[in-house]
């Protein structure tokens, strides 16, 4: 394992029903196939070693017995494969036979598993044929000349992850096999299944297998039955799944006539640390009630990654984009709409600079107002430039104003930074930390005794990204009475603003927005050159998509360094389209991931005092609700990195 991903696949043959030794061959080539490209467990669908549509023919002899040397068949060809192969056959035990799944390595079979949730219902009669694995216990039997352990307690364990198996109808229980295995301690879970095609039923598969895996914190590999199987009274077509923690990584192509091998990997340490934070795997381990069957995947020390991992972690894509950001957007209106409505507060106060971030508060701000019917000239949009302030962001500040109705002012804060400076002795040709600080620090004051005055509020406009790299002033933009856009990362409040200009703007509006959304981040703090802004932030402390990127991952599972290198330079370094997806080496990702965990470490101080403001995501920084962290904790360890 490299970087604790678990390569795997689905494998759907063609099959010939009752042609045991053909689906044999079959089976093999695609686990040839599999081995070649690294896989490290495939599985096959329900039954396939005879085909699921075999009828009364699970009742002869013959088909039993051509089942099991199919078996002896696949076991010897593989036995000097690494890769764990999963099988669907009919195993006959006493004088029961079962619907079951066998696992075998290196020509050893791992264990046998029964089905069991048989359905008997409509279109389905395998009662008809098959024992449910309720009415057996743990016991050995003989498969293929071999003494193997056969039950559905059987858990497949290892030093890094643990696997196991349900079959079809088990997933579709009230309360799956697969969520006590799980609780035992199984990381990845596969389905074998024969699941018939009909009307939507492929949406609620998808479904089906989305929430299971995200309900276990687990992989789920779901491979069903595909060209080949009889279509006397039901089409099966070819429907596998590989999912991971509640999203879908890869799917086969539905009513494909050919063999198909969906590969995606797995990752073990997501996974394992999502069960840290989970309740359920504090209180309820049942693994003594398994049955513990070792396996061996020999350490690679490379990795090629099929899944796709994702440039913008907090930016959903495609159609969920739309409604991603109308959810997010009310979250944060109505977030300050109860706010205001318990203080019984009717006016703010709301620094408008002209930037993202700003813009996105003084949007959500108007739209809380409406909610609660207050007029919006009670919102006092104040605009505050000094040395680096640019005609651009000025006109935009009060264009914005202007079109939302809201009051504008107009304050500029040249004379009072000019008169401090000369209080505290500081050159004004010293254009330091101090000479951006106090710029910073006036406007919060403007901002806040304007809110006294009129018996209001200070509404913040600070991001997400912004608080975990301490890109604030202390006690300047840091602090506000609420902060509505605490929550939201930059790269998210781009697309935010870009949604209201699409979708609840008119044309005017939206072109302000736009170009807002052009402009170049800055805190324009220096004189501008020639009238451009010549202080831009992600010059100075990095990409924005970079640090979300970098945020998403240390926060929300718990990566290592070198896990968040490795991920980020699958996601970044390859040549791009478009300027918002920017190509960056492997050095520009070391350097920024450095600033990143300086910045985080060093910052924590400015998060324990952050005002309120609403969680929007599964990640935030309050420290009253998702981060406590303690503000002297050292990075030493996080940055011993290469």
């Amino acid at each position: 394992m490299y970087h604790n991903f678990v390569k795997i696949a689905a494998a759907i043959p063609v099959v010939e029903v009752a042609d045991c030794q053909t689906n044999a061959e079959r089976i093999f080539e695609l686990v040839q196939d599999a081995e070649n490209q690294g896989v490290e467990l495939v599985s096959f669908p329900e039954l396939c070693i005879t085909g699921y549509t075999s009828g009364d023919l699970f009742l002869n002899s013959t088909l039993l017995k051509n089942a099991e040397n199919a078996l002896s068949f696949l076991l010897e060809k593989t036995k000097n494969f690494q890769i764990i192969s999963i099988v669907g056959m009919p195993v006959k035990v006493d004088n029961q036979l079962f619907n079951c799944a066998v696992v075998f390595q290196q020509g050893e079979i791992l264990g046998v598993i029964p089905k069991t949730y048989r359905p008997n219902n409509n279109e389905f009669y395998e009662h008809r044929w098959f024992a449910s694995a309720l009415d057996v216990n743990q016991q050995n039997i003989f498969l293929s000349e071999k003494n193997v352990i056969f039950g559905k307690k059987i858990l497949f364990i290892n030093v890094n992850f643990n696997f196991s198996v349900e079959i079809c109808e088990d997933l579709w229980a009230v309360v799956p096999p697969s969520s006590f295995q799980a609780l035992a301690g199984s990381h990845i879970i596969f389905n074998l299944s024969a699941s018939n095609e009909l009307v939507g039923k492929n949406d609620y598969r998808k479904q089906l297998v989305a929430q299971q895996s995200g309900r276990c914190n687990a992989g789920y590999v779901y491979v069903s039955a595909g060209f080949g199987e009889s279509s006397t009274d039901l089409l099966f077509a070819s429907s596998a799944l590989i999912a991971e923690n509640g999203a879908i990584l890869a799917e086969s192509e539905k009513f494909s006539i050919d063999k198909q091998l969906i590969i995606s990997e797995i990752d073990i340490e997501r996974l394992k640390n999502e069960r840290l934070k989970n309740d359920s795997f504090k209180r309820n381990n049942n693994s003594n009630d398994y049955y513990k069957t070792k396996f061996l995947i020999p350490y690679s020390n490379h990795i090629n990654l099929t899944r796709k991992i994702d440039k913008f972690p907090f930016v959903p894509r495609g159609k969920d984009l739309e409604e991603r950001c109308r959810e997010i957007f009310n979250i944060q209106v109505n977030a300050l709409a109860i706010r205001l409505f318990h203080t019984k507060i009717d006016k703010v106060t709301i620094g408008v600079s002209g930037g993202l971030d700003s813009t996105l508060a003084l949007l959500v701000t108007a739209a809380a107002f409406d909610k609660l019917k207050i007029p919006r000239e009670n919102i006092f949009g104040i605009t505050m430039p000094c040395f680096g302030t640019t005609a651009r962001t000025k006109n935009n500040a009060l264009s914005l104003m202007n079109v939302l109705k809201i009051t504008s002012k107009e304050i500029s804060i040249e004379k009072a930074v000019l008169q401090h400076f000369s209080d505290i002795e500081q050159s004004v040709d010293n254009q330091n930390v101090t000479y951006e600080n106090c710029q910073a620090r006036e406007r919060t004051q403007v901002l806040m005794d304007y809110a006294n005055k009129i018996g209001g509020m200070v509404v913040g406009t600070g991001d997400m990204s912004e608080l975990a790299l301490g890109w604030a002033t202390y006690n300047g933009d840091h602090i506000s009475m609420y902060g509505v856009n605490s929550g939201v990362p930059k790269t998210l409040v781009r697309h935010l603003v870009r949604w209201i200009a699409d979708n609840k703007t008119d044309e005017k509006t939206a072109n302000i927005l736009l170009d807002v959304i052009d402009t170049p981040i800055s805190p324009e703090l220096l004189p501008a050159k020639d009238g451009e802004i010549v202080q831009k932030t992600e010059e100075v402390v990095g990409s924005y998509n970079l640090h979300d990127f970098f945020l998403y991952y240390f926060l929300r599972f718990g990566f290592s360094p070198e896990k968040i290198l490795f991920l980020a330079k699958n996601a970044f370094c390859e040549n791009q389209n478009s300027e918002e997806e920017k190509f960056y080496t492997e050095e520009e990702i070391k350097k920024w991931l450095k600033v990143f965990i300086k910045r985080f470490f060093t910052n924590q101080f400015k998060r324990s005092c952050m005002p309120d403001g609403v969680k929007v995501g599964s990640i935030n920084l309050s420290p009253r609700g998702d981060w406590r962290m303690p503000s002297d904790a050292s990075a030493k360890e996080w940055l011993n990195f290469n």
